[in-house]
């Protein structure tokens, strides 16, 4: 007999509901689908569902008092009420000062629900059932969140960067810390590990002597889930009902373009409305390092230029996007600017940026390495895409159009400067002639 029962098919939990319906015992049940008992009463217990469904004839009451109770018209006044008594309407039991729950004794052993019970149709007490469908989707659904990754939220992981990073910069192992403050950091010292392969401090592994001569197993995870809890309230249905209550809000679409892999990775920023797009080069594929552009854009900007650029942000489902209170000036439901999420898979969504790309693919093919490269080629290769004229644009540049829209001082903050259309290239020449 196969005592596990980790994951269950859809198959076993058709069984488990129709040998229910026979009354069957656990055993019984665990020997049809060739599992333990206790595996069968686990899975029963974690998926049940219950039901205020009311009896025949008569609405859910589970009073206890109700086969006794004369009281009526109790909840005149507070709704449209139409039973002749208070033990034939489901509201009265919320109000009444004299209600007292009866729970069916039945369901506090097994098999812990209502399947063959010969009571069933007349009890107007709460249900309880094993719904194999409904089994399946919680049960898929804890998997799906088992392996999100990180589950802390901003404030905890900055609560512990502020208590762990600094020791480390000062030479402390993880373990003297972890053990020193086991207290207050409430997590594993594996944990404090996982945070920081996956960048979340501003401690990294070159501070980590020991770790940096270990070598890494082949079978060690180099890609680290993002923490999906950023894009509660944040999705693509979102961003949509937001522009269409705003609809004249100016749009800026996000993305990141890989190199070499492991190596340097640009962070692209393209304004919709004028098709201008920033191009920033970054050491690593990180969250901290998105952060760290915008922090600078803010403060070479000014809070009131930012707000007016930046407010409505949309991006994929890319790590480094994982910390949108950065770019949103602390987030929270007073925050003049909003990170949107498309969804995942879904390049379309934002394609204008997408399409845009195909600008620095020219120059710089897929698989080229970045490592080499600086901020000032960055500068060069934006310079010459927004210098580029565009059909799209009525023979504009984005140059021309943003500067119409927001400025030449706005320009000149961004970094931007024009390129003459005779002297505009985009061919690898273009960085290997600055190089030279």
């Amino acid at each position: 007999m196969n005592k596990g029962f980790k994951h269950p098919t859809l198959n076993d939990r058709n069984e488990i509901a129709a040998k229910l319906k026979e009354g069957c015992s656990f055993r019984a049940i665990a020997e049809a689908i060739g599992k333990h008992p206790s595996s069968v009463s686990e899975e029963i217990r974690r998926h049940l569902v219950k039901k205020q469904s009311g009896g025949a004839g008569h609405p859910f009451n589970d009073c206890n008092n109700r086969f006794n109770c004369n009281v009526s018209m109790l909840c005149r006044g507070n709704r449209p009420c139409f039973k002749k008594h208070c033990r034939d309407c489901t509201y009265c039991r919320s109000i009444c000062p004299g209600y007292v729950k009866q729970e069916c004794v039945l369901l506090l052993s097994p098999p812990y629900v209502c399947g063959a019970c010969p009571k069933r149709m007349q009890c107007t007490l709460e249900k309880a059932d094993y719904e194999p469908l409904s089994a399946e989707k919680k049960a898929a659904a804890v998997l799906s969140e088992s392996r999100r990754g990180i589950t802390a939220s901003d404030e905890e992981l900055k609560r512990l960067n502020d208590i762990i990073s600094p020791r480390i910069k000062k030479g402390q192992s993880v373990y003297h810390i972890w053990s020193s403050e086991k207290d207050s950091l409430m997590c594993s010292e594996k944990t404090i590990y996982n945070y920081i392969d996956q960048k979340r401090f501003d401690a990294i592994n070159l501070e980590l002597p020991r770790k940096v001569r270990r070598r890494l197993s082949r079978l060690s995870k180099q890609n680290f889930k993002a923490d999906t809890k950023c894009r509660e309230e944040r999705g693509y249905s979102d961003f949509i009902a937001f522009i269409t209550a705003h609809p004249d809000t100016p749009i800026v679409e996000i993305d990141s373009v890989d190199g070499r892999v492991g190596g340097k990775v640009m962070l692209t920023v393209h304004f919709l409305d004028a098709q201008l797009m920033l191009i920033f080069l970054r050491d690593a594929n990180t969250a901290k390092s998105v952060s760290d552009i915008f922090n600078a854009l803010y403060h070479n900007l000014g809070r009131e230029l930012y707000v007016g650029l930046f407010p409505v942000i949309l991006t994929d489902n890319g790590s480094e996007f994982t910390d949108p209170a950065a770019l949103e000036l602390g987030g929270g439901e007073d925050s003049p600017c909003h990170v949107f999420y498309c969804d995942p898979a879904s390049p379309n969504q934002k394609g204008s940026i997408e399409n845009n790309h195909e600008q620095i693919r020219k120059v710089l093919p897929k698989g080229t390495s970045f490592d080499d490269l600086d901020q000032a080629d960055m500068q060069l290769l934006s310079n010459n895409i927004n210098s580029l004229l565009r059909r799209k644009l009525n023979g504009r540049s984005s140059y021309e159009v943003f500067s119409f829209l927001h400025g030449e001082d706005t320009l000149r903050l961004l970094g931007v400067s024009p390129v003459s259309p005779e002297d505009v290239l985009l061919t690898p020449a273009l960085l290997r002639n600055r190089q030279r």
